[in-house]
């Protein structure tokens, strides 16, 4: 009787110690899959995460790439932040519009325009060195056309996202000072948009210039309901800023 009390005795606790082994095992493959599936549900929001970048970053690019191919702007930067030098900008700012107003006065389109400004850069430095000379500086003027960074600016009730534009660039003296900027075509430089609206014939020009996505972007500040537009402007404004800070940054580093 005892041995058989024994043998059950024995029975019962291989019983009890299969049966932790078998929980141990279900709970090692439930905790095994559990991790499984979390990684999985990680790498798979990385991956959306991403594809959302590559998107936007592409549809960014792009939309940079048309502005950038259909819109010239002009860019006069200022040797110093000093007030006699901002002053003087703004005077040769004056010289070169009303000189290239009359030299663009027949261009059709972008490649007109592109054409006169490269004929027109001596000129230009000429006639920025005799406002210079008047105004008892002697600094040195530099015209070049190129393609450049520039911030998000407005101007009027248009608004051009960061990116790289080309662009007429005049460099008095150091250009370390803060700079003025239009655009030469289509021609905003000549119209006035200090009542913060641009002449509905100029936009026609833009919207002729431009694709439709690109016009509703620069004009999104029109469309307060169009948020999906606004949107897509932000994400432009966003990826192409930062591009932007990123290369003002290391330009800073190697002066």
């Amino acid at each position: 009787m005892a041995i058989f009390k024994q043998k059950q005795n024995g029975e019962f606790e291989r019983g009890i110690i299969m049966s932790k082994a078998i929980l141990f095992l279900k709970s090692n493959i439930s905790g095994h899959k559990a991790s499984n599936i979390l990684k999985i549900a990680i790498a798979v929001l990385l991956l959306t995460v991403l594809a959302a970048w590559l998107i936007s970053n592409t549809y960014a690019e792009n939309v940079n790439a048309g502005l950038s191919q259909n819109l010239v702007r002009l860019h006069v930067i200022a040797n110093s932040d000093s007030a006699a030098d901002q002053a003087l900008k703004l005077k040769v700012r004056d010289a070169i519009i009303e000189f290239m107003k009359n030299e663009l006065a027949s261009s059709k389109n972008i490649d007109e325009t592109r054409a006169v400004i490269n004929n027109d850069l001596k000129k230009i430095e000429e006639i920025s060195n005799e406002v210079i000379r008047k105004n008892n500086s002697s600094y040195s003027v530099k015209a070049t056309m190129g393609k450049y960074d520039f911030p998000t600016k407005t101007y009027g009730d248009i608004a051009l996202p960061a990116g790289e534009y080309q662009a007429l660039r005049v460099v008095i003296g150091n250009g370390t000072g803060a700079n003025w900027w239009c655009v030469l075509f289509p021609p905003l430089c000549f119209v006035d948009a200090t009542h913060g609206a641009i002449p509905e014939s100029v936009k026609q020009e833009l919207k002729s210039s431009l694709s439709t996505e690109e016009y509703k972007i620069i004009t999104s500040s029109e469309n307060k309901e169009d948020i999906p537009i606004k949107i897509k402007f932000k994400v432009v404004e966003f990826l192409q800023g930062s591009k932007v800070r990123v290369a003002g940054a290391v330009s800073r580093m190697f002066r």
